[in-house]
C-alpha cells in the first residue's frame, strides 16, 4: 500500500474528485443535451410548420425546389416541407427522396392524432419529421410533413461540448488556489498539535493546550488537554512516589549501616551483641515489608488494564484467616467478625492483601476492639474494618489514602493505599469515617460483587 502524507492526500482527493465530476459530465452531460436539442429541433419544425401551413397555398411541385434534400443536410435549421393530398403520388413541396417519401406517407396514413412527431435514418444521419393532418376546401385529406437534418442538434452538442471541456478545465486550474489553501488550512492544526506531541516526547508537558475554532479540532485539542494533564498527575505522583520510597529505604538503611560500623569498630551501642543483632534484623524486616509494599503497589497500578480473575469464596473464611494471623500480636484485642455467611466475588489474595492492611492499621490504634464486618447498605454492599482508638484528625476525603501520608502516629506507608488501589480494581471506593466509639474504613462494591449463601 501506498504511504500518502497530508498534502499528497489532499491533493489526491481533489484530484479523484475533478475526475469524478469530469467523467460523470462525460457521460450524463451529452444525453441529457441531446435531449434537450431533440426536443428544441422539433420545436423547430413545428413553428416552421405552423408558418406555412394553408391548404390554399400551391408549394412548389416536386422537382421545383431550388434546394437538394442532401445538401438541405448542410444547413444547419433549414426546414423541408412536402404535402401529401390523399395519396402520395399527389404530392408536392421539397424534393423527397422516393423511399423516404414512401416512409413518411406510411406514417402519416397510420396516424391517428392530428400531429404527430417522427425520425428516421437516411445515409447514416437522423431525419426529424413532424406530420399535421387537416382537410382543405375539397374535403380531401391533407398531410403536412416538415423535417429537418440533425446537423443543428449535433452541432449545439459539439459547441456546448466543447465549451463544457474548456468550463471544467478553467475550474481546474483556479481551483489550485482554493486546493493549496484548504491544504494549509487542514494542515494547520495538525502541525501544531504535532510540535506539542514533539514537546511531550521531550517530557516537556506545562503548556496547556486549547484549540478555538473547528468543532473536530477542538475535541481533538480537549483529548490532548485530558492526555498531558494525566501525564502531569502521573509525573507527580511518580516524582512523590520516588521521592517518599529514599526516604522510606534511607532511615533503615542509615540505622543497619550505622550498627554494622559500630560492630566493625569495636563500639556497643547496645548492651550485648545479640541486642544489636535484634535491632539490625528489625530494620531488615521494616525494609523488606516497604519494599514488597512498594512493589505490590507499582505492580496494582500496572493491573489497571488487566482482566481480573475472580472467583467466589466467603468472606467469613477469608476474615478468619486474617484474624488468626494477627490475633497474638495484641491479646489484649478482642476481634469480632459478622457477616460472615456472605460470598464475594473478586480476587482472593487481592482481598487478603486488602483486609490485611486495614487489619494492621487497626492494631495501630485500637484500644480494646477491631470488628470485620460484611452487609448490605442500600444498593451498595460494605465489607468494613473498623476500631475503637482515636478519631481522624486532620485529614479529609481521599487524603488518607494517599501513598505514603504520614498517620497520626507519624508513621508512612502504603497501606492505605493499596487497599484504595484494589478497591477501584474491584469496582468499588474506600472511605473512612470517624464514628463516636472510634474509625471505621468501609470498602463499598456494587452489589452483584456481594452475594449471600443460599
Amino acid at each position: 500500500m501506498i504511504r500518502l502524507n497530508l498534502t499528497q492526500r489532499i491533493w489526491l482527493s481533489f484530484g479523484l474528485l475533478i475526475f469524478t465530476i469530469g467523467l460523470l459530465t462525460a457521460i450524463i452531460y451529452p444525453l441529457s443535451i441531446k435531449d434537450t436539442l431533440t426536443e428544441e429541433t422539433y420545436r423547430i419544425i413545428e413553428n416552421e410548420q405552423q408558418n406555412v401551413w394553408d391548404p390554399n397555398n400551391q408549394l412548389p411541385r416536386e422537382g421545383e425546389s431550388p434546394t437538394d434534400f442532401i445538401e438541405r443536410r448542410n444547413a444547419a435549421r433549414d426546414v423541408g416541407h412536402v404535402v401529401i393530398v390523399d395519396k402520395y403520388a399527389n404530392s408536392q413541396g421539397d424534393p423527397v427522396p422516393e423511399e423516404v417519401l414512401y416512409e413518411m406517407a406510411e406514417k402519416a396514413y397510420k396516424q391517428k392524432k392530428n400531429k404527430g412527431r417522427y425520425e428516421l435514418t437516411y445515409e447514416d444521419a437522423t431525419l426529424f419529421y413532424a406530420i399535421t393532418t387537416k382537410t382543405n376546401v375539397k374535403g380531401e385529406k391533407v398531410y403536412l410533413i416538415s423535417y429537418m437534418w440533425d446537423t443543428y442538434r449535433d452541432q449545439m452538442v459539439n459547441r456546448l461540448w466543447l465549451r463544457l471541456v474548456l468550463i471544467l478545465l478553467f475550474t481546474g486550474i483556479f481551483s489550485i488556489i482554493p486546493a493549496i489553501w484548504l491544504a494549509r488550512y487542514l494542515r494547520s492544526p495538525l502541525t501544531i498539535l504535532g510540535k506539542r506531541f514533539e514537546q511531550i516526547a521531550k517530557r516537556n508537558w506545562q503548556e496547556p493546550f486549547h484549540w478555538k475554532g473547528d468543532d473536530e479540532f477542538y475535541i481533538l485539542s480537549k483529548q490532548f488537554e485530558e492526555m498531558r494533564q494525566n501525564l502531569l498527575r502521573h509525573d507527580h505522583a511518580q516524582k512523590t512516589f520516588i521521592q517518599h520510597a529514599s526516604h522510606e529505604l534511607k532511615t533503615p538503611i542509615m540505622t543497619i549501616k550505622s550498627y554494622a560500623q559500630s560492630v566493625k569498630d569495636g563500639i556497643m551501642p547496645k548492651d550485648t551483641t545479640e541486642d544489636m543483632m535484634d535491632v539490625i534484623l528489625k530494620e531488615t524486616e521494616r525494609m523488606e515489608k516497604r519494599v514488597q509494599n512498594m512493589l505490590y503497589y507499582t505492580k496494582l497500578d500496572a493491573m489497571k488494564l488487566d482482566v481480573l480473575t475472580k472467583e467466589n469464596f466467603n468472606f467469613g473464611d477469608l476474615a478468619e484467616d486474617i484474624v488468626e494471623r494477627f490475633r497474638y500480636q495484641r491479646e489484649d484485642i478482642d476481634f469480632e467478625i459478622t457477616g460472615n455467611h456472605y460470598n464475594l466475588n473478586g480476587d482472593k489474595e487481592q482481598w487478603g492483601i486488602l483486609l490485611d492492611n486495614l487489619v494492621q492499621n487497626a492494631l495501630r490504634y485500637a484500644h480494646q476492639t477491631i470488628r470485620l464486618s460484611a452487609f448490605n447498605n442500600g444498593s451498595d454492599c460494605v465489607i468494613e474494618v473498623f476500631n475503637d482508638g482515636e478519631r481522624l484528625t486532620g485529614v479529609t476525603g481521599e487524603e488518607i489514602f494517599q501513598p505514603f501520608r504520614k498517620g497520626n502516629k507519624g508513621q508512612f506507608g502504603l497501606g492505605l493505599a493499596i487497599v484504595k488501589r484494589i478497591a477501584e480494581l474491584h469496582g468499588g471506593k474506600v472511605v473512612a469515617e470517624n464514628r463516636a466509639e472510634g474509625v471505621a474504613f468501609q470498602i463499598k462494591i456494587p452489589t452483584t460483587n456481594l452475594k449471600r449463601k443460599g
